[in-house]
């Protein structure tokens, strides 16, 4: 990743806007900044929620709170929790999320 053109700043993620998106299970909310061609998440899933579809999209993703279960389309999964990370390629593995407890999220894509 190069990031450029992009001085110092901060971000208030309290002031932040949250919009709702409907899993095939649950909801998600998510706080978004965007600057440039980088995107910069909060994310919180609620418990029980299920991603409607398989993402291709790269990431760098943090786990801040609860636990997330990321699955690969080839079958492999993982569970992340409070300090455990992931990042993927653009169209590098097709992976897809779910929550049991609920999660709060990181993300940078």
């Amino acid at each position: 990743m190069q990031i450029t053109d992009l001085p110092f700043g901060l971000t208030d993620w309290s002031k932040v806007a949250r919009s709702e998106h409907k899993g095939e299970q649950g909801k998600a909310f998510w706080q978004t900044q965007s600057f440039g061609s980088i995107r910069v998440r909060m994310v919180e899933y609620t418990p029980g929620y299920l991603a409607d579809h398989w993402c291709t999209k790269g990431h760098v993703l943090l786990c801040l709170a609860g636990e997330l279960l990321t699955e690969l389309a080839d079958g492999r999964k993982f569970v992340l929790t409070p300090g455990v990370s992931y990042q993927v390629a653009d169209n590098a593995e097709p992976h897809r999320s779910s929550t049991v407890t609920g999660a709060k999220l990181f993300i940078v894509d």
